[in-house]
């Protein structure tokens, strides 16, 4: 398969340059694959021996498939309620948004049904191709744990009374309980226990993040010094940046050893405020959605760890708790990326932070980038930056047919 674009944004920095750098672009420009991986891309004409171009792509930009670390549910389905045809809708539907690869993520419940939940996440996976299956849907890069181990004081959409001490029994049993398929786990550092804890997931492969927390900018450097190497969506559910107490806000845009992910709807966090962040820790951003299962469905009532939502429809508007508490989000991957743009962040940033930053921090330097022996997951977004047609593993599972 050989494409040609009049514009390509690989989301791989140039040679030599440092690894947050911006990503290159090529206008016009190639990219042809074989059996899955990329194996040819530059700039200008393909050469002649790639033959002819199989599709040419006159307009908008084409990039790696977009990657999204957080998403609770989308098309009315609730991951920690699910069954396999609702996944399976999930991993299908989601090209749409020119997302090819993804966390489910549960978030805290009474802790029985959230060890469970992952018990049927695990015995559900596998019959659909388990974390990296290829087409016809979304890969599956494993699962988001956010909770239970979260602080009362910063608990956001979350239950407090369901929210637990990290102690080394609980983390073990809900490890067992996905059967591997922990990949991140969203924590206070500031509980009893959270340090070795931390210790512990971290020598598991688990990638552990500090969220829904009332740090202090000390104990969110502990955490780092112990192997956290994340903040979940920046600003909210945790202690905000003081001029005398930078608070997980301020240590995690000034620590380098953490990126923080960003919930990119300009409702969670002001277009001006996200500029910042992007300016403050560059390379170091990351987009998710944050999407319930409202996502992509009609104003309505739906769930969000066992307990209801409301979305109002329209405006890209959060869903809500009936205290007004903001709930996950209805938003696009896509409309992350173009959300950032029309905040003032150069495309080439956004469209990293939604591909190669989230890819490299999840340990799979195989996705999320334009380049030789990458996966052929790609996403064309419009001249508007919505998604036009995306493919998976070489596979075309969006738009319409273009060969």
């Amino acid at each position: 398969m050989l494409i040609t674009a009049a514009r390509i944004m690989t989301a791989a920095p140039p040679a030599g340059a440092p690894a947050g750098g911006a990503a290159t672009v090529l206008a016009p420009g190639y990219v042809a694959w074989h059996d899955g991986r990329i194996t040819a891309m530059g700039g200008g004409k393909p050469p002649a021996r790639l033959g002819k171009p199989d599709v040419a792509l006159a307009d908008g930009v084409l990039l790696p498939g977009l990657v999204d670390l957080q998403v609770n549910g989308y098309f009315g389905v609730e991951f920690g309620a699910t069954d396999a045809a609702g996944l399976a809708t999930v991993l299908g539907r989601l090209p749409e948004t020119g997302t090819t690869a993804f966390l489910p993520t549960l978030v805290t419940s009474p802790f029985d049904l959230m060890r469970a939940s992952l018990s049927r996440a695990a015995a559900i996976l596998p019959g659909l191709g388990g974390p990296g299956n290829a087409a016809p849907g979304a890969r599956v890069l494993g699962i988001h744990l956010e909770g239970p181990f979260l602080s009362p004081k910063r608990p956001g959409a979350h239950n407090p009374e369901w929210m637990l001490t990290p102690d080394a029994g609980r983390v073990d049993e809900l490890l067992a309980a996905g059967s591997g398929l922990v990949r991140l786990l969203t924590m206070a550092p500031e509980l009893d226990g959270a340090m070795a804890a931390i210790r512990h997931l971290t020598a598991s492969g688990v990638l552990v993040s500090v969220g829904h927390s009332d740090a202090t900018a000390q104990q969110v450097s502990a955490a780092a010094m112990n192997g956290a190497r994340m903040v979940t969506h920046l600003f909210n559910a945790q202690r905000p940046m003081h001029h005398r107490e930078p608070g997980v806000v301020g240590q995690a845009l000034s620590d380098g050893r953490l990126v923080a992910s960003l919930i990119a709807d300009l409702h969670h966090v002001a277009g001006q405020v996200a500029a910042i962040a992007f300016r403050a820790a560059p390379g170091r951003i990351c987009l998710v959605t944050d999407a319930a299962a409202c996502a992509g469905m009609p104003g309505g009532r739906y769930i969000l760890g066992g307990e209801p939502i409301e979305l109002a429809g329209g405006d890209g508007e959060p869903p809500v708790r009936a205290d007004g508490t903001m709930a996950g989000s209805a938003l696009r991957m896509d409309s992350a990326v173009a959300n950032m743009v029309a905040a003032g962040v150069s495309l080439a940033d956004a469209v990293a932070a939604a591909t190669r930053i989230p890819a490299d921090l999840i340990g799979r330097p195989d996705l999320g980038r334009i380049s030789v022996s990458a996966a052929a997951d790609l996403t064309w977004l419009g001249d508007d930056l919505r998604a036009r047609a995306t493919w998976i593993g070489g596979h075309q599972v969006f738009g319409a047919a273009l060969s």
